[in-house]
């Protein structure tokens, strides 16, 4: 299929969607509350003459452009994050607090740009479904109800993009297999009858029950899952007492936990409550465990990111093909694997050799990647509507 369409789209559009995502980073909304963010998005999509509809939700959308047996997807999250924007650029958000230091302006942007090329098409081999989806950064964030809601429904494989700050424009990475891990959240609460450190014997140290938690817990874990899977228990906040000389009646620790390998995160909520309890148990202290399921890990699958594969090298040449390492991180995509089989590839957004990071207020992007970005995802999607399932 040529597709010199879609270059002449992109090269008369891409002023359009940069103003697009400057006009959603000056204008960031948090998870569920993308309101002003949906509506923009259904305008332009209308004028097109596309359909789009709204989550049920109240924010979000998914959009279908075309038609047959066939439907392939791409979602784009479109949530800010409850940061102040740093950067003095033209375009800095103006809304106190809120800013898109993750670059979801700029999936929802590219994201925009593939409908709208596509409503241009001679004519399209199958379905594609484009997914606006509110709440990536909460937990439980936007992609449970989206996929709860129906909008995966029919679709042979979903893709999706994440600008990557650490990668040049004009690259684009791609792993098979975990890409990002699993996140959950742990809260334990530790409580005993106080006393004085003079006589430990008579009350129950927390302190130390505490202590034996941090050291002890991660260890014990590491020997009882595959160290493949990736699994990392870490501790980042931990209270107990305010005097030196008081043993104190509670306790808390809040941490997370990340893994790389699904059913290791599947089984990770009753082995690590487990090992707490059996920890704590000869210290005689009360414990209560709050644990929090996030997300499941994104999980590539071969298939699908060879099909990404033959989108950057048609778009961009084999050089654009970048290699990309596992991440920590977590990513709510993976629940669409629920559903269909995923991909998640890493735009690079970097410019110069600049160094950003994602989550934080001086977070940017180089534009010329909005563009990268609708050329590469568009031939992606075509392909995947002409080749096999797998």
């Amino acid at each position: 299929m040529s597709l010199s369409w879609l270059d002449r789209w992109v090269d008369d559009h891409t002023a359009d969607l940069i103003a697009v995502r400057r006009h959603l980073h000056a204008n960031p909304e948090l998870g569920f509350g993308e309101n002003k963010t949906t509506a923009l998005l259904v305008s332009k999509l209308r004028a097109a003459g596309l359909q789009p509809q709204v989550l049920p939700m109240g924010t979000g959308l998914i959009c279908d452009v075309g038609a047959g047996k066939r439907t392939v997807g791409f979602r784009a999250d479109i949530d800010a994050l409850p940061l102040r924007d740093l950067k003095d650029v033209p375009y800095k958000s103006t809304v106190d607090g809120v800013c898109h230091a993750c670059g979801h302006d700029a999936h929802a942007s590219i994201a925009l740009g593939v409908a709208l090329a596509l409503a241009t098409a001679p004519q399209l081999p199958g379905r594609v479904r484009l997914i606006f989806q509110p709440a990536e950064e909460l937990i439980p964030g936007g992609a449970q109800t989206v996929v709860a809601g129906g909008g995966l429904d029919g679709l042979e494989r979903v893709f999706a993009l994440h600008c990557d700050p650490r990668l040049e424009c004009g690259k684009v990475g791609l792993l098979t297999g975990p890409i990002t891990a699993a996140a959950d959240s742990v809260e334990v609460t530790l409580r005993g009858p106080g006393g004085h450190t003079a006589r430990p014997h008579l009350t129950v140290d927390l302190v130390d029950a505490l202590a034996r938690i941090v050291t002890m817990v991660p260890s014990l874990l590491s020997r009882q899952v595959d160290p493949r899977a990736g699994l990392s228990l870490v501790w980042a906040a931990i209270g107990a007492g305010i005097a030196h000389n008081t043993i104190p009646e509670t306790g808390q620790l809040r941490g997370t936990m990340r893994v790389l390998r699904r059913e290791a995160w599947d089984g990770a909520e009753k082995l690590i409550c487990s090992l707490i309890e059996q920890v704590v148990a000869p210290t005689g202290a009360e414990v209560d465990i709050h644990y929090t399921r996030g997300v499941p890990p994104v999980v590539n699958d071969g298939w699908s990111i060879e099909l990404l594969r033959s989108g950057v090298i048609d778009a961009l040449g084999p050089d654009a093909v970048a290699d990309t390492m596992q991440s920590m991180g977590a990513e709510d995509f993976g629940w669409y694997a629920d559903v269909a089989p995923i991909a998640l590839a890493r735009l690079g957004t970097a410019s110069n050799g600049q160094e950003l990071d994602l989550h934080q207020g001086s977070f940017d992007i180089d534009e010329r990647a909005i563009a990268i970005g609708v050329r590469v995802m568009t031939r992606t999607l075509l392909t995947s509507l002409t080749r096999p399932t797998s």
